[in-house]
């Protein structure tokens, strides 16, 4: 009888041959997207065709929230991923876990490679990028003169701040004549005294923006002396102009936004300037009406000959007081001066000069009785010293040292001699005192020790009949086997 399987237990059979099988395990497909549905938890549901078959496919929101692009329908893409099989409704799919848009490889690696060069160059740097004006007055626009974003520009200017002036340098923004095309109004634009520069266009694919990702484009950019609103119109790639502008904006209108106040805004702005000012000023000439108040009650300008009177008397007291001090120096320096002239030593000068004179040749000789008695002590020590005992008996000086150091000699020899028989006999006690204590001593009158496994024996109760024993002697040791053991 035949062995009926359940379609659970199939599907289930499948999808372990699938897993099994390891040219499924990890494949890579192309095709076109067809019937994508974003799931609310964020996985992707689509199927991948050709021109003869196609396959479901799903991508888990852990893979499809990295992507960079949207997948649209009818995208040509290439995936990568595992065949496996779906057991609740029996169909095998692809799982997909990387996708990216077909023909974006070799683009996306020159992206790469020009980003990575521009950035080593600094071109990217924060510090060098222009602050936008908050108020410009002419701005430039470098786009397509026909289009979505030129009209999402020059609309939300005229909107927003209508009386700054615009200019547009028309430039093709696709293909592949257009980084020249903008480069020549970037270029274009530097005549025009300009206060900011809009460069973009409106969204559209990676082939379809590559103008923006030129190197001369780029360069260009770089190069303005004005800030630079880069404005192209997809918020979810960067582009090479957006990291090489001074500002990037998602969209056309939000590069409008970016480069021009609100009106309304500025009004209320000025409003509330106004208002301030009208405050402080009001507040400033309360405070200067308070200060004028305040000098015309002084008491200066009320009673400014009091003033002056008082100031006057002081100087009048000063300069008697200067006066006063001045007479009464001249009457000090005018008696000094009378001293001076009648003084004995101007009216006798020769008389001075000869007491001076006098005292002077006292001195010198008593100076010279002086030195003459120093010179006759240093005569009668030097007369001592030569009549000495020990300078005419130098060698009787000589034997009586000698004599004494030869003296001590013996005496420190004798006592040293003593010195080490006593503590010979020391020793002697000590070693007499140690060999007493020595345990070991006692073989030498033919007693032993016993001992099993190194440790002496003090009792028959530690040992069991056929145990080998050790019995030291003075002289050597004995092994032996215990044949019986008895308590005396």
């Amino acid at each position: 009888m035949a062995s009926y399987i359940t379609v659970s237990q199939l599907n289930n059979y499948l999808k372990r041959k699938f897993e099994a099988d390891a040219h499924l395990g990890h494949v890579y497909l192309k095709g076109e997207i067809s019937n994508s549905k974003l799931h609310s938890r964020g996985h992707l549901y689509f199927s991948l065709k050709d021109e003869e078959s196609v396959i479901s496919a799903i991508m888990f929101e852990r893979d499809a929230s990295k992507l960079n692009f949207e997948p649209k329908e009818g995208t040509k893409v290439f995936v990568e991923g595992k065949v496996t099989v779906y057991e609740g409704s029996g169909k095998y799919q692809i799982v997909v876990s990387s996708m990216q848009p077909d023909g974006i490889g070799e683009l996306y690696i020159a992206y790469e490679k020009l980003k990575k060069q521009l950035e080593q160059e600094g071109l990217f740097k924060k510090e060098l990028k222009k602050p936008i004006p908050k108020y410009p007055k002419k701005i430039g626009i470098v786009t397509a003169p026909t289009g979505a974003a030129i009209r999402d520009i020059l609309s939300t200017i005229k909107r927003r701040f209508p009386i700054a002036e615009t200019i547009l340098f028309p430039a093709l923004v696709q293909g592949e004549n257009a980084k020249y095309s903008l480069v020549e109004q970037l270029e274009k634009s530097k005549g025009y005294d300009l206060d900011v520069l809009i460069v973009g266009r409106g969204g559209g694919s990676i082939e379809d923006l590559w103008a923006f990702n030129e190197e001369i484009v780029a360069r260009a950019i770089f190069s303005m002396e004005v800030p630079v609103i880069s404005a192209v119109g997809h918020e979810v790639d960067f582009t090479i102009a957006d990291f090489v502008a001074d500002l990037r904006a998602p969209t056309p209108t939000g590069a409008a936004e970016l480069a021009v106040p609100n009106m309304v805004d500025v009004f209320k702005s000025i409003e509330n300037l106004k208002i301030r000012l009208e405050t402080n000023t009001a507040n400033r000439i309360k405070l200067l009406e308070k200060k004028l108040d305040s000098l015309k009650n002084s008491y200066v300008l009320k009673n400014p000959m009091t003033i002056y009177e008082v100031k006057e008397q002081k100087l009048s007291g000063l300069m008697d007081k200067l006066e006063s001090i001045t007479i009464s120096k001249l009457d000090v320096l005018g008696v000094r001066l009378n001293n001076l002239t009648s003084s004995y030593a101007l009216k006798n000068p020769m008389v001075v000069y000869q007491v001076k004179n006098e005292k002077l040749k006292a001195l010198k000789e008593k100076l010279k009785s002086i030195l003459k008695n120093r010179l006759e002590n240093s005569c009668n020590r030097l007369e001592n010293l030569l009549s000495s005992y020990v300078l005419k008996n130098p060698l009787t000086f000589y034997e009586k040292e000698r004599d004494r150091l030869e003296s001590l000699s013996k005496m420190l020899t004798t006592s040293v001699e003593h010195s080490i028989k006593d503590k010979g006999k020391m020793y002697e006690n000590l070693l007499d005192k140690l060999e007493l204590l020595n345990p070991l001593g006692i073989l030498k009158k033919g007693y032993s020790v016993v001992s099993i496994n190194g440790k002496a024996l003090s009792s028959h109760k530690k040992i069991k009949k056929g145990e080998k024993i050790d019995i030291r002697l003075h002289e050597g040791v004995l092994l032996a086997t215990v044949d019986e053991v008895k308590e005396k």
